[in-house]
């Protein structure tokens, strides 16, 4: 193989990474980041406590933590949220798990125009893409838009370095 006239080309989507050990820690700091002032954040059921902790040591005013993020983002789970984004004049959300609680924060972003920080824990990947899958009506539908794109991802990889061969995808 020879290398001279290829030509490579990337057009990377607009998330930033900030990957590493604890990075839960500096989620506050990466909202103020983006002038996030009031953030949801959101998680599944299974996952409210520790939706719970994060929320308490982000260091700001937060709104609240919506823990009904489900599987295949219904579209009635979205509305429940956004009336808890209204009532509490939330300004962003923190998306605390896998693609479910990702997606619903992908939703609300698609509603909204807010901002968004995904702090995923399984290797679902949707905290890195531009597409949002939602369920109405029993129908699946996917869609691609830059209003759904996340504007940070925090990986912590010591949550990572736990899963081995043959381990579950979600990873806690």
């Amino acid at each position: 193989m020879t290398i001279g006239n290829e030509v490579f080309v990337y057009n990377g989507l607009p998330t930033r990474v900030v990957f590493g050990s604890g990075t839960s820690a500096r989620v506050g700091e990466e909202a103020r980041r983006i002038g996030v002032k009031r953030p949801l954040v959101l998680s599944t059921l299974e996952q409210k406590n520790e939706a719970q902790a994060l929320a308490a040591k982000l260091g700001m005013d937060v709104a609240g933590v919506f823990s009904g993020a489900t599987m295949h983002t219904p579209v009635e789970v979205t509305e429940k949220a956004l009336q808890v984004v209204n009532e509490t004049k939330a300004d962003a959300t923190i998306a605390l798990g896998g693609g479910s609680t990702t997606g619903l924060g992908k939703a609300i972003a698609l509603r909204t125009d807010l901002p968004q920080i995904v702090l995923p824990t399984t290797y679902a990947g949707s905290e890195m893409t531009n597409i949002l899958g939602e369920t109405s009506e029993g129908r699946k539908k996917t869609l691609r838009s830059p209003k759904v794109q996340p504007k940070s991802s925090s990986t912590m990889w010591n949550l990572r370095l736990r899963c081995r061969s043959g381990c579950p995808r979600r990873v806690e």
